[in-house]
């Protein structure tokens, strides 16, 4: 099993030390464990800045990479918020400004709200809302790539009184998975979905993993997006199987930003 969503005390929503983090992994069987923490500068909570003290946190990922060197391959990557204007230039510093193996982008927020609550919903119909966000999504990808995997797509799911119907808003869904595509970057699974109560409406989707595969899609990363210890792995075996559905048979990892495909086991 590959994580490759996870995160610390060093995400302002965290507090699980590195170090045990990485061991419960080990103690697990995972193959490898790619730390993600946050940076997601401009959120508006100013409750949660989600800033990264990089100095503390690049140190402690080469100390826990060297020390678990001969039991679990620590992968050092970042989670970053991508958001319109000034917001690109401070990520792309930040992923810059390290040699991460591997760069997760994710939207949290759109239009300047976090999605999180209601502020993002308000004075508009949920079909609406789902428009605006595929939208914005798209708008902000046309402009900035530099990530490796988009994490949790469908993410406005998870916030959302109801889902919408798919077929709203598939269209844009298909233009920003041919962008990501043509971009060379990839897609996760994201089995968070199952600790939110989200039911068989996974993350992504059946439908949009399906519609990535179908238009050439390739690489695709796991990931249980586990901010403590007891949700590391959680259901890789079943991002595996949805993996498997879609007649796609390789898993990827990543090195220095360079992906590697696994063949999944038959």
């Amino acid at each position: 099993m590959y994580d490759y969503h996870t995160h610390t005390n060093f995400s302002d929503d965290g507090d699980v030390e590195m170090k045990d983090m990485v061991q419960t992994a080990y103690n697990k069987g995972i193959f490898e464990i790619a730390i993600t923490d946050h940076y997601d500068p401009d959120y508006p909570d100013k409750a949660f800045p989600f800033l990264l003290n990089f100095e503390e946190y690049h140190k402690t990922l080469e100390n826990i990479r060297k020390q678990f060197k001969d039991k679990i391959k620590v992968i050092k990557g970042i989670e970053i918020g991508i958001q319109h204007g000034t917001t690109m230039k401070k990520i792309s510093e930040a992923v810059n400004s390290y040699n991460y193996d591997f760069v997760l982008g994710s939207f949290h927020c759109a239009e300047g709200f976090e999605l999180y609550g209601e502020n993002f919903f308000k004075g508009r119909s949920v079909e609406e809302s789902y428009e605006a966000f595929y939208r914005y999504m798209f708008d902000c990808l046309d402009q900035y790539k530099d990530y490796d995997v988009l994490s949790h797509f469908n993410i406005i799911d998870r916030y959302s009184s109801y889902v919408a119907k798919p077929s709203l808003y598939m269209d844009i869904v298909e233009s920003i998975l041919k962008k990501i595509i043509y971009d060379g970057k990839g897609i996760e699974i994201n089995t968070s979905s199952f600790r939110y109560g989200m039911g068989e409406r996974t993350t992504p989707a059946q439908e949009i993993l399906q519609l990535y595969k179908d238009l050439g899609g390739e690489i695709i990363t796991t990931g249980s997006d586990a901010h403590e210890m007891s949700y590391i792995g959680h259901m890789l075996d079943y991002a595996q199987h949805m993996i498997k559905s879609v007649g796609l048979k390789y898993i990827t990892t990543f090195e220095n930003r360079k992906p590697t495909f696994i063949k999944l086991p038959d």
